[in-house]
C-alpha cells in the first residue's frame, strides 16, 4: 500500500512538473525585431478629408431613393477634387459607383496586389439620433475624435488609404508591382453590384493578384485578460452565413378550442432544441492558431492552461463558448432572429415559422447546417425549409505564411511597437466575398487602434475615431502599401 502511494505521489508530482514546463516555456518565439519608422504625413489635410467624408450619406438601403444616389455621385466627385494626384497617376474605372484605380507598376510579370474599402454606411437607426453625442453625420472634429456614421466603417478605411497613396506619389514613389484601389459603394448590402463587378472585371481581364486587404478587425486594447498590449488579428478568413426556415405545423382553428398540439408549440420546441444543441467546434486548424499565439502573452495562470490543451482542453473550451465574441471564433453560430404565427389574436394558426441565421465557420459547409438542423427537429410536425437563395459558404482560409501577411505583420510592429500579432477569423462579411475569388490570399484589417468602448460605434451609436490613431493607421498603410508593392 505505502509503495502505491509512493508511486501516486511520484506521478502526481511528474504531472505537476509537466505542466508547469510546458507554461514556463510557452512563450512568444524570438521574434525579429522591427525598427519603428514614421512618416512626416499632411495630418490636418487627413484629419478634414475624414471629417468631410462623413458628411455625404452615402448609406446603404435596400431601396435607394434619389435623393441617396445624388449623396453617392457627390462623394465621388468630391474624392476628385479632394485627391488629383491619385486621380492623375492611375487609371479609374466605376462600376455602379464602386471606384476601381489602377496605379501601374513598373515591372508586368509582378502579380498585382489590391487594398480596398467601402464607403458605404449603414442607417442610423431612427429615432436614436438624440443619443449622438454629436450628429452622426457631422463629422465633428473635437480635441481628441472625428465623429461620426463611418468614421470607423470604413470611410477611415478609404481615406486613409487615399491619403497614404497621395503620400507615397507625392514622395515619388514608383510601385514595382500594380496596385489596384477599390472602394466599395454597397458593402453593407452584399457588395453584388460593386465588388462582385470589380472581381468579375479582374477576372475576365485575367488578373491574378498575389493578395488583397480590406477592412476587418483592428487593433484591439483589452481584448486578452492580463494584457495591455494592442493585438492585431489578421483576418486570414470570413464566415459564411445561411438562413433556414423552421416551421412547426397544426391543423389550427379558433383560440377558444385549442388543441393540445399547436404550431407555436412545436415549433418552440425545436427552437429549444436548436437553442440546446448547437453544431460542434472548439480550438482546432485557425482558431487554435490565433489562440495559441495569443495565449502566449498572457498572465501565468493561463498559460497553464493554453499550454497544456491535453490536459485542460475541456475547460478551455467551455469557457470560450460561455462568450460571444469567442463562441464565434469556435463554431457554426445559430441566431433564430425572426418569427412569425397566426394573423389575428383569436386565429390558431397553421404554421408558425422562424427564420434562424447560422454564421458558418470554416470547418462547416451549408450542407453541414442544413444536415445538424434536419436531424435535430424535423419530424411529422415541424418542417426546416431554404430559402430562396442557397446560402454562403465561409471563405477559404488565407496563409498566415505568406510574403502578403508576413507585409501586413512587420508593417504594424514598424508603426506601433510592441504589438501582438495573429492570424484571425472575421465572424461578420467584407467585400473580400468577391475579390477573394482573384486572388491567391486575402487579408481582412483596418490599423487603427481601438478601445472596447469605442468598438461599441461600430454599427452602434457615437461611432467616432481617435485622431491620433487614424494618422498612425495612414502610416501603417503607407508602410503597408509600400513593402507590398515592392518585388
Amino acid at each position: 500500500m505505502l509503495r502505491f502511494i509512493k508511486f501516486c505521489s511520484l506521478g502526481l508530482l511528474f504531472l505537476v512538473a509537466l505542466v508547469l514546463v510546458n507554461a514556463l516555456t510557452h512563450n512568444p518565439e524570438n521574434e525579429e525585431s522591427y525598427n519603428k519608422t514614421t512618416f512626416e504625413i499632411n495630418e490636418d489635410r487627413a484629419i478634414t478629408n475624414l471629417s468631410n467624408s462623413i458628411k455625404f450619406k452615402t448609406i446603404s438601403n435596400q431601396n435607394r431613393t434619389e435623393e441617396s444616389l445624388q449623396e453617392f455621385e457627390r462623394f465621388i466627385d468630391w474624392l476628385k477634387e479632394s485627391y488629383k494626384l491619385v486621380h492623375q497617376n492611375t487609371s479609374l474605372q466605376i462600376f455602379n459607383d464602386t471606384l476601381l484605380f489602377k496605379w501601374k507598376g513598373s515591372n508586368p510579370h509582378l502579380k498585382p496586389i489590391l487594398v480596398t474599402g467601402h464607403y458605404d454606411v449603414v442607417p442610423v437607426i431612427p429615432g436614436t439620433e438624440d443619443n449622438w453625442m454629436e450628429p452622426p453625420y457631422s463629422g465633428a472634429i473635437d480635441s481628441e475624435y472625428v465623429w461620426g456614421r463611418g468614421a470607423l466603417d470604413d470611410k477611415s478605411g478609404v481615406i486613409g488609404i487615399l491619403e497614404a497613396v497621395s503620400f507615397l506619389m507625392e514622395s515619388g514613389f514608383e510601385p514595382a508591382r500594380t496596385i489596384y484601389l477599390s472602394f466599395g459603394h454597397d458593402e453593407e448590402i452584399g457588395g453584388v453590384n460593386g465588388a462582385a463587378e470589380v472581381a468579375r472585371y479582374l477576372s475576365e481581364s485575367n488578373v491574378q493578384l498575389e493578395w488583397s486587404l480590406d477592412e476587418g478587425s483592428f487593433l484591439l486594447g483589452g481584448f486578452i485578460p492580463g494584457v495591455d498590449k494592442l493585438v492585431a488579428a489578421i483576418n486570414v478568413a470570413e464566415k459564411g452565413s445561411v438562413t433556414l426556415q423552421v416551421v412547426g405545423k397544426a391543423k389550427g382553428g379558433h383560440s377558444s378550442m385549442p388543441t393540445r398540439s399547436s404550431a407555436v408549440g412545436h415549433l418552440s420546441k425545436a427552437l429549444v432544441k436548436l437553442d440546446e444543441n448547437r453544431m460542434p467546434g472548439g480550438l482546432d486548424g485557425l482558431s487554435l492558431a490565433m489562440f495559441d499565439e495569443m495565449s502566449k502573452h498572457m498572465p501565468f495562470v493561463y498559460k497553464i492552461a493554453f499550454a497544456n490543451r491535453w490536459l485542460f482542453g475541456g475547460i478551455i473550451d467551455s469557457y470560450l463558448s460561455q462568450v460571444p465574441a469567442t463562441n464565434a471564433m469556435l463554431r457554426t453560430t445559430t441566431a433564430p432572429t425572426m418569427l412569425s404565427a397566426s394573423v389575428k389574436t383569436n386565429v390558431l394558426p397553421i404554421e408558425a415559422t422562424a427564420l434562424v441565421n447560422f454564421r458558418i465557420h470554416p470547418q462547416n459547409s451549408v450542407e453541414d447546417v442544413f444536415d445538424h438542423v434536419r436531424g435535430l427537429v424535423e419530424n411529422e410536425n415541424v418542417e426546416v425549409r431554404a430559402l430562396s437563395y442557397s446560402g454562403r459558404p465561409a471563405s477559404q482560409v488565407s496563409s498566415w505564411e505568406s510574403r502578403g501577411y508576413k507585409v501586413i505583420e512587420s508593417s504594424v510592429k514598424e508603426i506601433f511597437g510592441d504589438v501582438i500579432v495573429a492570424p484571425g477569423l472575421m465572424i461578420a462579411g467584407s467585400d473580400t466575398r468577391h475579390y477573394g475569388k482573384v486572388a491567391d490570399n486575402s487579408y481582412r484589417f483596418n490599423p487603427f487602434p481601438l478601445s472596447n468602448e469605442e468598438f461599441a460605434g461600430f454599427h452602434g451609436t457615437n461611432e467616432r475615431i481617435k485622431k491620433k490613431d487614424f494618422l498612425d493607421g495612414i502610416r501603417a498603410y503607407i508602410r503597408i502599401i509600400e513593402k507590398g508593392s515592392s518585388s
